[in-house]
């Protein structure tokens, strides 16, 4: 019995060395980056904002994470609780450790985020990162974020607000406030009503390119969009949290955001995403790999069962 009780253990040991090793992140962003060290003179270097209570050796882990090879070449700045105060109404208590990159791209670029530890980064999706700059009026800039411990990721979000209003980019602050209801609104959806965070990430991005659209004039408008993604998406939701989205989305058509302009992002970044998974699909090395382990595991096994009798 130990004898066959060890080769099961190779086998699922081989098993989950296979999934380890073919385990895939997809983000928002293409991975693309200019290589050569040179200084943007039109935007200026990166800005790279830190969670103030990182170590000094988990600072360096983080600047490592988010690819900064020279610190003289970027600006940095330390996300405080007086920041999270000012630009989430956070706890000024609160344990930050998410930090942000911010590389301002050409007009028209898009938005471009990156969660490049995605394994510590729990609550906060990149869609979710997007949905919420969008609508704090962050445009065109590649967004690079990480964490050395598990964290919801809410201080990198603090972070990206503190250095564009840092910069002098100040942010709507109604607009602001309205992304940071729009991210706790997700956040809960997905942490306790049960559904999952690409989900709720793809509900709100739809109700957003529906108001694009059909431009609500009323709140019973923008009740009827809330209502018609949540049936096609299939999301059952209680009256209390259907009345938190319909809220949500009213404050934002009484900003008048210009959705055309948040749909073209959406619809860019959702292509990004769509064109990594299709890389990862037509990668013809990565379906070898799986015909060969699954050769190599049905001949273990069929050596297993022949060693039972």
């Amino acid at each position: 019995m130990i004898k066959y009780a060890g080769k099961l253990s190779v086998i699922f040991i081989l098993i989950a060395s296979f999934i380890a090793g073919t385990s895939f992140h997809v983000s928002a962003d293409d991975g693309s980056r200019d290589d050569t060290g040179a200084i943007n003179e039109k935007f200026g270097v990166p800005i790279v904002v830190y969670g103030e209570t990182l170590t000094p050796a988990q600072k360096d882990q983080v600047r490592e994470q988010l690819g900064v090879k020279d610190p003289q070449n970027t600006k940095e700045y330390t996300v405080t609780g007086q920041d999270i105060v000012k630009y989430i109404n956070g706890d000024p208590g609160s344990h930050m450790y998410s930090s942000a990159k911010i590389t301002r791209e050409e007009k028209g670029s898009g938005l471009d985020i990156n969660i490049v530890t995605p394994e510590n980064i729990t609550e906060v999706t990149s869609e979710m990162y997007a949905n919420a700059l969008l609508t704090a009026g962050v445009e065109d800039a590649t967004v690079e974020v990480a964490s050395p411990v598990k964290v919801t990721g809410h201080s990198a979000l603090t972070g990206i607000y503190k250095a564009y209003d840092v910069q002098g980019d100040q942010l709507d602050k109604e607009r602001m406030e309205l992304a940071n209801d729009e991210l706790d609104v997700a956040t809960k959806l997905a942490k306790e009503d049960g559904i999952s965070q690409e989900k709720v990430s793809e509900l709100l991005t739809e109700i957003k390119k529906e108001i694009a659209e059909k431009n609500p004039a009323t709140k019973e408008d923008v009740e009827k969009i809330v209502k018609e993604q949540l049936d096609k998406l299939n999301i059952q939701l209680s009256d209390k949290d259907r009345q938190l989205l319909i809220d949500l989305f009213n404050k934002m058509r009484d900003l008048n955001i210009n959705f055309d302009q948040v749909k073209s992002q959406l619809n860019d970044i959702a292509s990004k995403v769509k064109g990594k998974v299709g890389d990862i699909i037509d990668d013809e090395g990565f379906w070898q790999k799986v015909a060969t382990f699954f050769s190599k595991l049905f001949q273990t096994l069929a050596d297993f069962f022949k060693g039972l009798f």
